[in-house]
């Protein structure tokens, strides 16, 4: 069997060298020819799969580490009969992560705290459900608009009253182009104008979603507003101009965790194994190394006493600072002639980024405890030992 896997996804000659030849290619170069006699396709979201890439190959299963599926030509795969499989939340954490990485900086900008903010959540699926119910939990008030749903329990509303009455706007959609409630420019120009006053926007799920010509039309008119894009509408061909006008720039990475990519290989193995009736050999578990920084034993004993807010801040950047992404790409793509070329390059070089699950907190007293947790560390009361 040949599988062509795009050379970024983590652990795959693991998963699958038992399966036969493993074959790396750069996620865009892949080509008709490369795939003509695969058996098995894995990709991410830069590698469109289609009649025009597949046409003529004799794949019979293609697997995609990603949530959003816009790249895949579901249709198609299913009419000829290759069996597909994304890996819809394998990087949910580490997008929920990125944004309250976000907002702890905004936090830093304007001298309040995390609860004091009001959220609104565009798209509450796997990655926006998440953010809500850990925003609930660390008491942030929070909108969402997300026409799919219709639980009573949520704090459902209008995507004008999201955008007329949050602090931040976080945009958590698949990029769609038909059906009832296509994403495609979801946010334009009179979208952008009923952004509350110095609001936040962040976009970390697909970059057409917001209409880049609007966002730099609007940005010039209105200085009020922040912005922080993981996400870009030419990407990997960045706007250098817009890129100068949002307050924090990332390249594509929010879900870019260790475990979110490895957890994305490993469940696009399981569907790969059921659908050629094959048995599991290996799991995540045997393969995840241990993380660094495993448990921090914490004392109340400082003066004046630190805030909740101040330490879940702190012990949050001890995982993942989006600040240094940000310089990482301002600098890089400052001093490169080839945008996109650098754009790649950052994320296929991108920093080993561990999940805040993957530390173990003790010392912490019961109300504590709730909001480390909310914020996803594992809470550990019993341990004794300190790092």
């Amino acid at each position: 069997m040949k599988i062509v896997a795009d050379e970024n996804m983590p652990l795959v000659r693991e998963f699958f060298s038992a399966w036969g030849e493993v074959v790396p290619v750069a996620g865009r170069e892949i080509t008709a020819d490369q795939v003509a006699d695969a058996d098995l396709l894995l990709v991410r979201s830069i590698t469109r799969v289609d009649k025009a890439l597949l046409g003529q190959s004799a794949v019979r299963f293609v697997g995609s580490a990603t949530i959003g599926t816009d790249h895949v030509d579901r249709q198609w795969l299913q009419q000829q009969g290759i069996g597909f499989s994304a890996a819809p939340g394998c990087n949910a954490a580490a997008v929920v992560q990125y944004v309250l990485s976000v907002l702890a900086t905004l936090c830093d900008w304007r001298q309040c705290t995390l609860a004091s903010l009001s959220v609104g959540i565009v798209g509450a699926g796997n990655v926006g459900g998440r953010l809500y119910r850990q925003l609930s939990a660390l008491g942030v008030e929070c909108r969402i608009n997300d026409p799919f749903l219709e639980d009573p329990n949520l704090p459902l509303c209008s995507l004008d009253e999201v955008l007329e009455r949050s602090d931040v706007v976080s945009l958590h959609t698949p990029l769609t182009r038909s059906g009832p409630f296509p994403t495609w420019h979801l946010i334009g120009e009179s979208q952008l104008e009923r952004l509350s006053t110095g609001a936040l926007l962040i976009n970390s799920g697909r970059g057409a979603v917001v209409e880049q010509a609007a966002l730099l039309k609007v940005l010039n008119r209105r200085p009020d507003l922040r912005v922080a894009l993981d996400v870009w509408e030419t990407e990997p061909d960045v706007d250098l101009t817009l890129l100068e006008r949002v307050d924090l720039a990332t390249p594509h990475i929010a879900g870019y965790s260790l475990e979110g990519r490895l957890r994305g290989t490993e469940m696009v193995y399981q569907a790969a194994c059921a659908f050629f009736d094959r048995p599991q050999s290996c799991t995540l578990q045997q393969l995840m190394p241990r993380p660094l920084l495993q448990a921090l034993q914490l004392s109340c004993d400082t003066s004046p006493p630190e805030s909740d807010d101040a330490l879940g801040r702190r012990l949050g950047r001890l995982l993942y600072d989006v600040r240094e992404d940000d310089l990482r790409m301002r600098q890089q793509l400052g001093a490169s002639d080839q945008v996109a070329l650098t754009f790649d390059r950052l994320r296929k070089n991108y920093p080993m980024r561990r999940e805040n699950s993957s530390l173990s907190l003790s010392g912490a007293g019961s109300a504590l405890s709730a909001g480390l947790q909310a914020l996803g560390f594992t809470i550990n009361p019993d341990k004794e030992e300190s790092l």
